[in-house]
Parts: C-alpha cells; sequence; structure tokens
C-alpha cells in the first residue's frame, strides 16, 4: 500500500526501513524524518504523516532500545 504519495514511500518500504536501521544499530531512536533520509526521500506536504507514524507503529522492531527505557522516571528519581 502506498503511504506517501509525494514521495512513492509504500509500507513495505517504511517496514524495510525500520528493520533496516534496527539491525544497523540497535540503540537507535526511529523517527519519520530519519526513514524518509534512509530512503533517500524528504517529507512533501506532510498529509501522509498519521498513516506514516501508525505504519512505522505496526512494524515489529519500532520498539525503544532497553537502555532509553523509563529515563524520565530514572532521572526524576535521581533529582
Amino acid at each position: 500500500m502506498i503511504v506517501c504519495h509525494c514521495m512513492q514511500i509504500s509500507d513495505h518500504d517504511i517496514r524495510a526501513a525500520v528493520d533496516w536501521m534496527r539491525a544497523a544499530d540497535p540503540d537507535t531512536i526511529i523517527t519519520p524524518g530519519k526513514i524518509y533520509r534512509a530512503l533517500g526521500k524528504r517529507a512533501d506536504c506532510g498529509g501522509c504523516m498519521p498513516l506514516f507514524v501508525d505504519t512505522m507503529r505496526r512494524s515489529d522492531r519500532l520498539e525503544v532500545p532497553a537502555t532509553l527505557r523509563g529515563l524520565k522516571r530514572r532521572a526524576q528519581q535521581t533529582g
């Protein structure tokens, strides 16, 4: 399914980019901008962002790295 009509990005492209980025750096934070850059494209009108982000969230490998989970809570506890 085409997610971004302006740049012709499909849901498969997004999932493949997430998988590639996670394999290259397990601790990276994956954002829509990083996915666009990984695909050699740039956001244009932004109309696809809700579907783009939803497609990212459905990826099995999007999770926040374990080392970064709970940072805010830990910072508040230590002052």
